[in-house]
C-alpha cells in the first residue's frame, strides 16, 4: 500500500512539474521612438528611464536610440541588444533600433539594412519568438492626405513616391521569410512605420477622411504577409479608440503611425493600449507626472504564450 501512494504521489509530482513547463506566460511589449537617444529635453534619458519603469514592459522595441540604449538597460536591469554591424559601441549614437528583454536573448537575426530593421530571438516560457525593432523614414509625410485633393487611388500612388517606399522594398523579403516560419517560430514586430493604418481609413471613417477609403499600403502589405495589428484588432473600433502616436501642438495632424504587428501559434494578443502627451508636456502615469521626452507616443500589448 505504501508503495502504491509513493507511486502515486510521485506521478502527481512528475506530472505537476510538466504541467508547469508548459503553463502559458503573460508578457508585455513596448514599441516607442524615444527622439534622438531622449536627448533633447533636460535630464530626457532619465526620463525615459522613469516612464520605462513605470510601465514595467518585458520586452521593449526602441527607435532612435542613438547611444543611450546601454545606459537605459543598465538603469532598469534589461537585456540589451543593439541593432548594429557586429562589433559596433553599444553606445554609438548612429545607431537607431534597439531591443531590450527581461527574458534571454537567443540568436541574432541580422539584415542589411539594420537602420531600419532587425531582430533578435527572445526565449520565453522555453520557447523561441523572433521579435523586430523597426523604422521607416517619414516621407512622403503629409498631416491632412486627405486634403491633397487625391483619390484613394492616387494616394496609394503618392504614397510610394519617396524613401519610405524604397526602405519596405528592401525589408519585405526578410518579413515574408520569418512571416512564412511563424507558425514554427512566432514573431512579434514594432515600431514606427510613420505612416497611417488602412485599418483606421475604413468605411467607419470616412466622414473624417473626406470620404476615403484608403488600403494604404504600409500597413496592408503587412496585413497580407499575415501580421496582425495588435492596437487594431483588439480595439477595432477606430472612431472610439484612434489609439493616436503621433500629433504636434498646433497641427491637425493627428495619426497611428507606431505598431505592434505579432504572427504565430500559441500567441495571442490580449490587450493593447497606446500612450501620448505632447513633447515636453507631463505624461501622468501611476500616480506620477513625468515631463514626456519624446515626440512620439508608445504602444504597450500584452501577449500570453501558450
Amino acid at each position: 500500500m505504501r508503495r502504491s501512494l509513493c507511486f502515486f504521489f510521485t506521478l502527481v509530482f512528475i506530472c505537476s512539474g510538466c504541467y508547469s513547463q508548459k503553463s502559458s506566460v503573460i508578457f508585455k511589449v513596448m514599441a516607442w521612438n524615444i527622439l534622438h537617444g531622449g536627448n533633447d529635453i533636460e535630464n530626457g534619458v532619465q526620463n525615459v528611464v522613469e516612464i520605462i519603469r513605470e510601465v514595467d514592459p518585458d520586452v521593449i522595441l526602441m527607435i532612435e536610440t542613438y547611444g543611450s540604449g546601454k545606459i537605459i538597460a543598465d538603469s532598469l536591469g534589461y537585456n540589451f541588444h543593439l541593432i548594429a554591424p557586429e562589433g559596433t559601441a553599444l553606445d554609438d549614437k548612429g545607431t537607431n533600433l534597439s531591443i531590450f528583454s527581461k527574458f534571454p536573448f537567443g540568436e541574432w537575426i541580422d539584415t542589411d539594412y539594420p537602420f531600419y530593421l532587425g531582430g533578435r530571438e527572445i526565449l520565453i516560457n522555453n520557447r523561441k519568438i523572433r521579435f523586430f525593432s523597426n523604422w521607416f523614414h517619414y516621407l512622403p509625410w503629409e498631416d491632412e492626405p486627405e486634403k491633397l485633393g487625391k483619390t484613394a487611388e492616387e494616394l496609394l500612388e503618392w504614397e510610394k513616391t519617396g524613401a519610405k517606399y524604397e526602405m519596405q522594398r528592401k525589408v519585405l523579403p526578410y518579413l515574408r521569410k520569418y512571416a512564412a516560419n511563424a507558425e514554427f517560430v512566432p514573431m512579434i514586430f514594432g515600431g514606427d512605420l510613420n505612416a497611417p493604418s488602412h485599418l483606421d481609413w475604413g468605411v467607419e471613417t470616412v466622414d473624417m477622411h473626406h470620404g476615403l477609403v484608403v488600403p494604404w499600403y504600409t500597413t496592408k502589405i503587412l496585413e497580407d504577409i499575415g501580421l496582425v495589428d495588435t492596437f487594431r484588432a483588439l480595439n477595432p473600433d477606430p472612431v472610439r479608440y484612434p489609439g493616436i502616436t503621433w500629433h504636434t501642438k498646433g497641427k491637425n495632424d493627428e495619426h497611428r503611425i507606431d505598431y505592434i504587428f505579432y504572427k504565430g501559434s500559441n500567441l495571442e494578443a490580449i490587450k493593447s493600449e497606446t500612450y501620448k502627451v505632447f513633447f515636453g508636456d507631463q505624461l501622468f502615469i501611476n500616480g506620477k507626472t513625468i515631463k514626456y521626452p519624446s515626440d512620439h507616443g508608445f504602444v504597450l500589448t500584452t501577449f500570453e504564450i501558450k
